[in-house]
């Protein structure tokens, strides 16, 4: 049985509510690997609460943007999770700082079996919210689980897609793939002969002079007081070197045009990674199915900037597709 080690302060990137009760917990996936969280609930709870479990950015942990979100919503009247998916964080699993489509798309599910059995959570009312790469892992498990009746993806990124494609599906070739699946196999041979996995860098520092305006974005979140977290991977050495394998292998969102639940997307009009969104909101169907855009949202804008994130909009839908 592995333990794991859970900090007793707060230790979040954003301030305490005074609204909201919140409390360490730890359920574990069908992998067997056992999940951290913090559990939000509102003060004046009573009764069976709708719930909703929130993960993300993609290289964050629960201390950042998700908590924010969990915490916020918890002020809105629901129970809310904020959970550290597989090998990261305060959750359990070796060797760590690995991510998987299979494995974190199981993070959520395993998200909503805690969810479903705690005697204060209406388990017909369960929700759940991926923000940048785990929007698209919260579309893949509203895929395959029918027990969510709602998703929201904040800022989505299909990992697979950029894995595989490139940005703006700029390095769609076999060519370029197979590179890629040679530099990582590569390294493999060379992790296993030192016994450890190279990381691969989180977030550049410093920052070259003519890098893109969203690695500036990201740095100003990651790298400053405004989002930096000690065990965030963007905020300091990053994923392994080969943990993209598999997104090289395994697409996410084969079949989200079968999602019968409701799902929300919210991007920023100026975000780089907002064709992500669209694109797959044109695969869905049905009337239980919305694209917010932000106007003037870069990406990182929805991780933190509680002025624009719109809660009110997010908790209204959510509410209205019990």
């Amino acid at each position: 049985m592995e333990e794991l080690k859970l900090t007793s302060e707060w230790d979040k990137t954003f301030p305490k509510s005074n609204m909201v009760n919140s409390r360490k917990v730890m359920f574990r996936n069908r992998y067997g690997i056992m999940l951290a969280a913090d559990l939000y609930e509102p003060k004046t709870a009573a009764g069976r609460l709708p719930a909703i479990a929130v993960c993300g950015p993609f290289g964050a942990v629960k201390e950042q943007s998700s908590g924010l979100y969990a915490q916020k919503l918890a002020e809105m009247g629901f129970l809310t999770i904020a959970f550290d998916p597989s090998f990261t964080g305060e959750s359990g699993g070796f060797p760590r700082y690995v991510a998987s489509p299979d494995i974190n798309t199981e993070d959520f599910q395993a998200a909503v079996d805690f969810l479903s059995v705690q005697e204060n959570v209406n388990p017909e009312h369960i929700c759940i919210i991926g923000i940048c790469g785990w929007g698209g892992m919260a579309i893949n498990a509203a895929a395959i689980d029918t027990r969510v009746k709602a998703t929201v993806a904040v800022t989505m990124y299909d990992m697979t897609r950029v894995t595989a494609k490139g940005y703006f599906d700029s390095e769609d070739s076999e060519e370029e793939r197979y590179q890629k699946r040679a530099a990582m196999n590569c390294q493999r041979t060379v992790d296993f002969k030192n016994g450890e996995y190279k990381r691969a860098g989180g977030v550049c520092d410093p920052l070259p002079e003519d890098a893109p305006a969203f690695f500036k974005d990201y740095y100003d979140y990651y790298k400053t007081n405004r989002g930096y977290h000690k065990r965030s991977l963007n905020s300091n050495d990053g994923w392994n070197m080969t943990s993209a394998l598999s997104f090289l292998n395994m697409p996410i969102l084969q079949y989200s045009g079968e999602i019968r639940s409701a799902v929300l997307f919210v991007h920023g009009e100026k975000a780089h990674s907002c064709y992500f969104s669209r694109d797959v909101f044109s695969k869905l169907t049905g009337d239980n199915k919305e694209l917010m855009i932000i106007p003037e949202a870069v990406h990182t804008d929805l991780y933190d900037n509680v002025d624009i994130i719109p809660f009110d909009k997010i908790a209204k839908f959510l509410q209205r597709n019990f």
